[in-house]
């Protein structure tokens, strides 16, 4: 059981993690996994790997690579 003392601490990491990624250029899987799941379900969702190496793509072209 998770108390509160070991739960602020663990969603603080998950907070500032996040926020350094969205800093690099580097959007949220799960967050991208659920944007699949909600309204592309027909679409395969991608490896962790693979979900990177096509977020670094879409930075480094300038294409930005948003699909909505």
């Amino acid at each position: 059981m998770e108390t509160n003392a070991s739960a602020a601490p663990r969603s603080l990491w998950r907070w500032a993690v996040q926020t350094a990624r969205l800093c690099c250029g580097v959007p949220d899987y799960d967050v991208y996994v659920k944007h699949l799941r909600e309204h592309h379900p027909e679409r395969p969702v991608p490896s962790y790997g693979e979900f990177f190496r096509e977020r670094q793509e879409a930075r480094y072209r300038g294409t930005g690579g948003r699909c909505c």
